[in-house]
C-alpha cells in the first residue's frame, strides 16, 4: 500500500514516510492509492476479536511496511486495559433507536485517545528504526492537544509543539495540556481561534526547507495514521450493534475538522454496511451548509463563534479535502482547482454533485445550538440516566431526525461530560465531579507561552527550542 497526495504532486510513498511527513510536499493530504475492501466473510470472522485484535486486522490493510508481528505488538501496547480499561468502546443504549459508542475511556477522557495512543507507539517505533527524531507541530481546539501530549510525553526522539486558541478551550482542557511539565512538551496559546492555529501549522508545514531542517511532523488528523486508527471503531461499533450479515447501521458524528466522520467514510468505502453518516455541527455550521447546498464557504476568525461545544469551533475543516478528492473521482487536478478557487474567492461550488452526497456516500447533516445542547443533555440524563458532554449532545440532537426503523443509530461519544463542567452545570443545575485521579488537576502549575497570531514568531520559538527537545 502506497500513498498519494490529494493534489497530485507527491510520488507514491509507503506508510512510514507519510507518517513522518504529515502534510504532503505539494500542500495536499496523503491518501491511500486504493481503498481495501473487507468482504462479508472476513467481517463475520472478526466478531469474536478483542479491540486490539480488530485494530491489528484493520490497520494491517493500510500498513505493509511494518512487519505484521511488530504491528501487532504496537497495537496491543496502545490498546491495553491499563490505558482504556477492560470494557473498551462499549455500546450505551439511549432512547429513540439510538446508542452511544463509548470512546472516552482513555487517559484524557476524549475520543482522540483512540488514535493518539497508537500514534505514540508507531511514531517511536519508526523513529527508532530509522535512527532519527521528529518535532511534532500541531493545532488543537481542545481534545487533540491533550490526547497527543499524553500519548507522546516522554517518548524518545519526539518533541511536541502544540498550538491552541488562547482563552477558547474549557478550563479542564487547558489544565490537561498546560500542567504537563515534560521537557518534550511545548504549549503555545495563540491569540485567535483554532483556524488561526491551523493556518500557522499549514504555513510552516508548507515551508519545505524549514520542515526538512527541523524535522517537522504532524499529529493532527492531517496525518493519515490518525484516520486509519479511527476507522477501527466504526467496524467495532457495527460488530457490536448487529447480528446479521449485511445489516445496516447509521453513525452520527459531532464534527468540526471532519477527521472523525472521514474515518466513517472510509469504513463505508471499505464495505462496512453503513446506511448514513450523520454529520452534526454546532453554530459554526460550514460543513452542514456544504452538505445542504453544495457550497463550501469557510468563515473568517471574526465570524467563527465561541460556543459551548468548543472543540467544534472550526470553520476550515482540514480533512474535508480528502472527501472532496473522492467526490471528484480522485482527480487531483480538480481538487487543486477547488482550493485555488477557495484561496481567490473564499468559496467553491460543488452543488452539481449534491445528489451524490447521500445517495452515493451516505452523508446527511444538521446543526445544533446552545439551547439544543442544554435541552439534549437534560433529556438524555432524565430519560436514559446517561450524562453526555456538549459535543455528544450535538450529535444526539442531529441524529434524532435521521433515525430509521430497523437501522441502529450509533452516536459517537466525543468526551466525558466532566471536561465541560460549566455547561453541564448550566444544563442540570449541579456540578459534575471529576474522576478522583483528576480532581486536583486545576490546582497544578501550568506551563504555556502566549503568542500573537504570527507565523514567524512560532517559527522562531521552534528554532529556539528544537535542539534540546528532540
Amino acid at each position: 500500500m502506497h500513498y498519494l497526495s490529494t493534489r497530485g504532486g507527491m510520488k507514491p510513498q509507503p506508510f512510514s514516510d507519510i507518517l513522518l511527513e504529515g502534510l504532503a510536499t505539494d500542500g495536499g493530504l496523503a491518501i491511500p492509492e486504493r481503498i481495501p475492501v473487507v468482504d462479508a466473510e472476513t467481517l463475520a470472522s472478526w466478531r469474536s476479536l478483542s479491540y486490539a485484535e480488530l485494530a491489528a486486522r484493520v490497520l494491517a490493510l493500510f500498513i505493509d511496511d511494518i512487519p505484521r508481528g511488530d504491528l501487532d505488538e504496537l497495537v496491543h501496547a496502545a490498546y491495553r486495559p491499563e490505558v482504556f480499561g477492560i470494557d473498551m468502546v462499549p455500546l450505551k443504549p439511549l432512547d429513540g433507536g439510538m446508542s452511544l459508542l463509548g470512546l472516552s475511556q482513555g487517559p484524557t477522557l476524549a475520543f482522540k485517545d483512540m488514535a493518539m495512543q497508537f500514534l505514540g507507539q508507531v511514531f517511536e517505533y519508526v523513529l527508532k528504526r530509522r535512527g532519527t527524531s521528529l518535532n511534532i507541530l500541531g493545532a488543537t481546539s481542545g481534545d487533540t492537544g491533550s490526547a497527543a501530549e499524553h500519548a507522546l510525553r516522554g517518548k524518545r526522539g519526539i518533541a511536541v509543539f502544540m498550538l491552541s486558541p488562547h482563552g477558547r478551550m474549557s478550563d479542564f482542557q487547558r489544565a490537561q495540556m498546560y500542567t504537563l511539565q515534560d521537557e518534550n512538551i511545548h504549549n503555545i496559546a495563540i491569540k485567535g481561534v483554532f483556524d488561526d492555529c491551523q493556518d500557522i501549522v499549514k504555513a510552516l508545514a508548507g515551508d519545505l526547507d524549514f520542515k526538512s531542517r527541523y524535522r517537522i511532523g504532524a499529529v493532527n488528523s492531517i496525518n493519515w495514521a490518525r484516520i486509519a486508527a479511527q476507522i477501527v471503531y466504526y467496524f467495532w461499533g457495527w460488530l457490536r450493534a448487529t447480528s446479521a450479515p449485511g445489516q445496516q447501521v447509521s453513525f452520527a458524528v459531532p464534527s468540526g475538522n471532519f477527521g472523525n466522520i472521514l474515518a466513517g467514510h472510509f469504513a463505508r468505502e471499505m464495505g462496512l454496511p453503513i446506511r448514513r453518516l450523520v454529520l452534526a455541527t454546532n453554530e459554526n455550521n460550514v460543513l452542514e451548509e456544504f452538505f445542504r447546498t453544495g457550497i463550501y464557504r469557510p468563515r473568517s476568525a471574526e465570524q467563527t463563534r465561541a460556543t459551548s461545544s468548543p472543540s467544534m469551533d472550526i470553520s476550515r475543516a482540514s480533512n474535508f479535502e480528502r472527501f472532496v478528492f473522492d467526490l471528484l473521482g480522485r482527480d487531483a487536478a480538480r481538487v487543486s482547482a477547488c482550493w485555488d478557487t477557495l484561496s481567490r474567492t473564499g468559496q467553491f461550488d460543488l452543488s452539481s454533485l449534491r445528489d451524490q452526497f447521500e445517495s452515493r456516500y451516505g452523508f446527511v447533516a444538521g446543526a445544533s445550538s446552545h439551547g439544543d445542547r442544554l435541552e439534549t443533555i437534560r433529556r438524555i440524563h432524565r430519560d436514559c440516566g446517561v450524562l453526555i458532554d456538549p459535543h455528544t449532545a450535538d450529535g444526539v440532537k442531529v441524529a434524532a431526525a435521521h433515525v430509521e426503523d430497523g437501522v441502529p443509530m450509533l452516536v459517537l461519544e466525543t468526551a466525558l461530560p466532566a471536561k465541560f463542567g460549566a455547561t453541564i452545570e448550566e444544563a442540570l443545575g449541579r456540578s459534575v465531579p471529576l474522576p478522583p485521579e483528576l480532581a486536583s488537576l486545576s490546582a497544578l502549575p501550568q506551563r504555556v507561552t502566549v503568542m500573537e497570531h504570527d507565523v514567524d514568531a512560532v517559527r522562531a520559538y521552534i528554532q529556539q527550542h528544537v535542539s534540546s527537545a528532540a
